[in-house]
């Protein structure tokens, strides 16, 4: 494997950061996740606007622009010869002092990995997976806002933890109001009536699996709203989505014991899970433009 590491492509072995890096430290600094499918990176404009906005947010001074940050994720597919794949961007504090104070970091760092992947939950999308309510409570926008994409992945990590130990195949996060938040890593959605129903992004990602998901429903006429919910609204739904660059559109049939619907991915599950496959089977930015 070959990795983009402050301009030089590395092999696997010899892609190495400082332990001083504030990255490594302190979890100081930003990521996205990215998937190319068909040679073509999907939502690629999209990914690299948030990163650099997570960056923005927690003043962090990017020490590549987008553009040359796009160049740098197609040389790295390009290198280890990948026309499918997950790809994690990275941009660190940089090398510090054991200090907290990110002034003593002169420089920011930019990772690029680019590694094959398929589905992430295998054979859950045609059987649905468990979900889990846990008390680990999302961090609230006021602390630290979760639309920061930050290497600070602790609070996510507790749920997932927590949802492992309870059977679980993804955590569901409530924020300190009481609302449902998001899941360890992907977005939520219910399906009651027909209408698709998800909590506002104040407190969860921004993801842009959402995104495209809501552009979907709007063009296949499906109503969408953006509203607070509770444990009820995920008990009585009919049926339940998670989404996410890893996770894709994925169906949730089983919620702390509770069957939702008819315990098998509903029909509009199953039609978004078709129109998102081809949508990534259309668009992107090629990796090879001329």
């Amino acid at each position: 494997m070959i990795i983009y590491l402050d301009g030089k492509y590395l092999p696997e072995d010899q892609a190495r950061v400082s332990v001083f890096d504030h990255g490594f430290l302190y979890g100081d600094g930003v990521f996205e996740g990215i998937r190319a499918y068909h040679g073509r990176i999907f939502r690629l404009k999209e990914h690299l606007d948030r990163l650099y906005d997570s960056a923005k947010t927690i003043d962090l001074h990017p020490p590549i622009t987008k553009e040359e940050m796009t160049d740098a994720i197609c040389e790295t597919l390009r290198r280890n010869d990948l026309t499918d794949a997950y790809i994690r961007p990275i941009i660190t504090r940089g090398v510090g002092d054991l200090g907290l104070d990110p002034r003593k970091c002169p420089k920011a760092s930019v990772v690029i990995i680019a590694v094959s992947w398929g589905a992430m939950y295998g054979d859950l999308y045609e059987k649905g997976l468990k979900a889990v309510t846990v008390s680990v409570r999302r961090n609230p926008a006021e602390c630290m806002p979760p639309n920061v994409k930050s290497l600070n992945y602790l609070n996510n990590i507790l749920a997932k933890i927590e949802a492992n130990y309870k059977g679980g195949d993804e955590a569901i996060f409530f924020d300190t109001n009481g609302y449902i938040s998001e899941g360890s890593g992907d977005n939520l959605y219910i399906v009651k009536n027909g209408e698709i129903i998800t909590p506002p992004t104040l407190n969860n990602l921004r993801g842009i699996t959402r995104m495209v998901l809501l552009e979907i429903s709007k063009s296949l006429g499906i109503t969408v709203k953006e509203q607070n919910i509770g444990y009820f609204d995920l008990y009585t739904a009919d049926e339940m989505i998670c989404t996410g660059t890893a996770a894709e559109v994925a169906p949730i049939t089983w919620v702390d014991g509770r069957t939702i619907g008819s315990g098998k991915p509903g029909p509009v599950t199953r039609q978004l899970m078709a129109a998102f496959k081809a949508v990534t089977e259309k668009e992107g930015y090629p990796i090879n433009k001329k």
